[in-house]
């Protein structure tokens, strides 16, 4: 019983990711058609990726008959950074989570679904882990499936107004840990920090933006787990 319920309580955490997912896919299944791709080929790519930025970039490589060397690298620098974030999500796992279940949730562990889970104060177990990724998982195929299909109906304005939706639900998760936590806040301040830096700065914009946020990721950890380890503070 104590399982379902976490099931269902993680489903609900996925809900609003899987709403934002749906505007972002919708916009990927469109792109990705109009680029020269069936549709049945649109949506494998996003059944078996979850990663709106990698199939973005994927897709022109694709569709040019690039070398998978290319479309190797280019997935590495674009997605680095959820190596890290799975190691960081490692240790939010109950006991009960094993290899397979790593496996799985490792493929699904996206920004979003990472700041949900790591946001619970307590351990997170595989229950709970599969309900916060089955709805997400479905938005982002559905809407694929959906813009690829129906994606000449929309307007251009309309798409991308979908499209702010997963940067508004992302602001929505983050905002209310960085209240209870100090160190959070300037966590995050410290990395829109490097982040402006990467963008203003004109040797540094020409960085891979999948480095970029890599950079931005570790600079701000190292620095607050220097100064601020979790069970302590900065005054120790």
């Amino acid at each position: 019983m104590k399982r379902f319920s976490e099931f269902i309580r993680g489903i609900k955490g996925g809900l609003p990711i899987c709403m934002g997912y749906l505007g972002v896919s919708f916009a990927f299944g469109i792109f990705a058609v109009e680029s020269g791709l069936k549709i049945s080929e649109a949506m494998l790519i996003s059944m078996t990726n979850l990663t709106s930025a990698g199939q973005f970039a994927a897709v022109p490589v694709i569709t040019a008959g690039g070398s998978l060397i290319e479309l190797i690298l280019g997935q590495i620098i674009i997605n680095l950074r959820y190596m890290f974030m799975s190691v960081a999500l490692s240790q939010k796992l109950d006991k009960n989570v094993n290899i397979f279940d790593r496996l799985i949730i490792s493929f699904a562990n996206t920004d979003e679904i990472f700041a949900v889970a790591v946001s619970n104060k307590e351990d997170v177990g595989k229950s709970y882990l599969y309900g916060l990724i089955i709805t997400p998982y479905l938005g982002w195929s559905i809407g694929t499936l959906i813009g690829a299909t129906m994606g000449s109906i929309l307007p251009h304005d309309a798409i991308s107004a979908l499209g702010v939706a997963i940067y508004a639900m992302f602001v929505a998760i983050v905002v209310p840990q960085t209240k209870e936590d100090k160190n959070m806040a300037f966590c995050v301040l410290v990395s829109v920090i490097l982040s402006c830096i990467f963008y203003y700065v004109p040797v540094l914009k020409s960085i891979p933006q999948g480095f970029v946020i890599t950079i931005c990721a570790l600079t701000a950890s190292m620095i607050f787990a220097y100064f601020a380890p979790i069970g302590g503070d900065c005054s120790e």
